[in-house]
């Protein structure tokens, strides 16, 4: 007979690597983690002067879909009129959202900040005129979210960047080290003028992939952050020197072997606002997405795309809103807890809260009718569903009284208690959740 024994504590402290180089262990960053395991739930938000003509935020021009020049132009009609940062905040808090990663600068590198450095920024090259990010700062903190920075590395206006367009390179690093160094300098000027001026929660970097670890000076980028901000957090975008990996728009088959991990996904199909994309994901496909992320042990991030006047789309609206709705209906059983229990006892995502002793099933779709557990051990005290709290009975078939082994449990839902996107179930245990993985019978 086989038995495996989930506690928070085993939860919390998974033998698997940090990151994929393995560079930081994962001992010294463990505690300023937690936050951010228990935030489930972030926003992040591409805007920048890409929203202007509503192409490719970057790689428009990069991959020659658009010239440069015509790129750049759109500088002239970044107005940000409609700007209101305590809308933004009120939004995502809403949303049940615990931190929002906001985009200081894209690979265009146009900063979103008066920078000190001699490059483009909204505050001396748009209508715009002003520091966009301060007041979202300040007003996201006024709410007791978390704050964080996306930083592109690589800068393809930058004359000192040995990268352009595809199939396209200024110069050999190699050859010119000077002017290399030269920009290993602007970048990481910038990073400290973002670190100094705004003190982030989270550093968002994005573009390691053009360049080495040694290359983008990656041990003084972190060593920088950190001696201004020990708390601070590090994404797994800086060449193997980051604290948690960041998989893109696909989500993971099966639950990623990390302490920590965060799915970036867009609302449609594009991160920054365009007019041509209307393919917007529903609540109900977030809502599941989601579910099956926090399964896993992961985080969410979001991405919104506001239009170059500041305005958020009433679709990326509406999104957030209906997730704020069914987060705060179920809020037990999605921030706070750990990842659930292996695939296989139940088919749909699960939670585990942080002592152990309650499990919940998030029901796929509209399953009503009888649903199985297998392989649970404990004796359940009592199942509610989270929100209306009506309480549900459950029946234990092919439990044999001489075998250590389970039997199924089966929980009829009635329909009308079904949630209109995901409907989850609380079982109440009898001390922490025990499993049986074995085979049955004498074994």
């Amino acid at each position: 007979m086989k038995l495996i024994k989930l506690f928070f504590v085993s939860a919390l402290l998974i033998s698997q690597p940090l990151i994929a180089q393995e560079k930081i262990p994962a001992e010294s960053i463990r505690p300023k983690m937690q936050w951010f395991q228990d935030a489930k739930l972030g926003i992040f938000i591409h805007w920048g002067i890409y929203a202007v003509n509503g192409v490719d935020e970057s790689w428009s021009f990069y991959n020659k879909l658009i010239s440069y020049d015509d790129y750049m132009k759109q500088l002239n009609g970044f107005t940000a009129s409609k700007y209101n940062p305590s809308d933004w905040a009120d939004l995502i808090q809403q949303s049940g959202a615990k931190y929002a990663v906001m985009t200081t600068k894209h690979h265009d590198g146009v900063a979103l900040w008066g920078t000190k450095q001699d490059h483009f920024n909204v505050v001396r090259n748009t209508p715009a005129k002003r520091d966009l990010l301060a007041p979202l700062f300040s007003a996201l903190r006024e709410r007791k979210l978390k704050v964080g920075t996306y930083f592109s590395l690589i800068d393809w206006s930058r004359n000192d960047y040995d990268q352009f367009k595809k199939d396209s390179v200024r110069y050999k690093l190699k050859d010119q080290l000077a002017r290399w160094k030269q920009f290993q300098q602007f970048f990481q000027s910038q990073i400290q003028e973002i670190s100094d001026l705004y003190n982030p929660d989270l550093f968002w970097f994005d573009g390691d992939w053009e360049h080495n670890a040694e290359e983008w000076e990656s041990v003084k980028v972190r060593n920088n952050i950190l001696a201004k901000n020990p708390n601070a957090i590090i994404n797994g975008r800086l060449a193997g020197y980051g604290d948690y990996v960041t998989p893109e728009q696909n989500i993971p088959v099966t639950k990623p072997a990390y302490n920590w991990w965060e799915l970036c996904m867009t609302i449609n199909n594009n991160w920054g606002f365009q007019f041509r994309d209307t393919n917007w994901k529903k609540p109900n496909e977030i809502i599941t997405l989601f579910a099956d992320v926090i399964g896993n042990g992961g985080n969410l991030l979001l991405d919104i795309g506001p239009k170059e006047d500041g305005t958020i789309p009433k679709e990326q609206r509406d999104v957030l809103i209906e997730l704020g709705k069914w987060n705060r209906k179920h809020d037990r059983a999605v921030f706070e807890t750990v990842a659930g229990i292996p695939k296989g006892h139940f088919y749909g995502p699960t939670t585990i809260s942080k002592d152990s002793t309650s499990l919940y099933l998030f029901l796929q779709a509209q399953t009503s009718g009888p649903i199985m557990i297998k392989g649970l051990v404990n004796k359940i005290k009592d199942i509610k569903v989270v929100g209306s709290e009506t309480a549900l009975p459950h029946k234990v078939v092919g439990k044999i009284s001489w075998s250590p082994v389970p039997g199924l449990v089966f929980v009829d839902v009635p329909r009308s208690e079904l949630d209109p996107y995901m409907t989850v179930l609380e079982l109440k245990l009898e001390g922490p959740v025990k499993l049986y993985v074995g085979h049955g019978g004498f074994n």
